[in-house]
Order: structure tokens, then C-alpha cells, then sequence
């Protein structure tokens, strides 16, 4: 076959492919920081969801599990929860990282009532999590919303 009809062979000019190469090396090192932030935020939203579904379906000692195990050490799931069902959880502001450290605040408005007084409440729950480097997880360290 005539390889003229492939059309032009292009070849990398020789001093172009060692730029190019110390560009892409350039922006990967200026890229650590923000792959970083976005898998954080990634975590959090997985986090913050999983507690959201959590507390909707009543599961709350799988809430608990969510909340500073410095926070919750030597503690017990609140009884109280027993008797709390959840009727609506609406984000009002969603997860918000803080530039400066490792924290982010939601703010949720919850719906629920206590099982045997039928009476619907509300309470606006201001959550502050926190990044753990360690473990690469987000711990809730506001705690559980206090039902009244």
C-alpha cells in the first residue's frame, strides 16, 4: 500500500517533548492540593449521606457511629432516640469545607416526633465535621441533633 495516503507523519519536535513533559510533571505537583480537597469533598458528601440515611430510617447507633470516637468514648447511644422517628431532613446549606483546616459545617432542618406523643417538631441541626488524616474519614463532632 502507498503510505502516502495515510497523510503527513507528524513527529514531536525534540525539545517540545521535554517541555511538554516538564509541564505535565509541573501540574501534577501543583495538582496534589486540589485532588486532595476534591477527594475530601467526595468523602464528606458520601459521609454526610450516609448519615442522612442513617437517621432517616431510625438506624441511630449507626448514627452514633458517625459522631468523634473522642466525642462518644465512654458514652452510650442516647435511650431517648428509641422513641424518635424522623419525618423529614432537609439540607438547608450543604457541606461547606473551611479553607484554613480540615472542618466543614452542613445545616440541616429536621422534622421528627417523639413515637408516643404523635406531635411533629422541628429543630435546625448545625453539624460540624472534621477530617481525620489518619483514618482519611470524616467524624461528626457536633454529635447527634438534641430531640426534645
Amino acid at each position: 500500500m502507498d503510505s502516502s495516503l495515510d497523510g503527513p507523519k507528524s513527529r514531536p519536535l525534540p525539545g517540545r517533548t521535554g517541555r511538554l513533559m516538564a509541564l505535565v510533571a509541573l501540574a501534577a505537583i501543583a495538582g496534589c492540593s486540589p485532588v486532595k480537597k476534591d477527594k475530601m469533598a467526595v468523602t464528606l458528601q458520601n459521609a454526610t449521606n450516609a448519615y442522612q440515611s442513617a437517621l432517616r430510617w431510625g438506624y441511630f447507633e449507626n448514627a452514633f457511629g458517625f459522631v468523634d470516637p473522642a466525642k462518644r468514648q465512654d458514652k452510650d447511644m442516647p435511650e431517648a432516640l428509641e422513641d424518635i422517628r424522623l419525618t423529614g431532613y432537609d439540607v438547608v446549606q450543604a457541606p461547606v469545607m473551611k479553607e484554613d483546616s480540615n472542618t466543614a459545617l452542613q445545616i440541616v432542618k429536621i422534622e421528627y416526633l417523639h413515637q408516643d406523643r404523635q406531635v411533629v417538631k422541628t429543630l435546625t441541626d448545625r453539624q460540624l465535621w472534621r477530617y481525620d488524616e489518619a483514618e482519611k474519614k470524616w467524624w461528626l463532632e457536633s454529635g447527634l441533633p438534641k430531640f426534645e
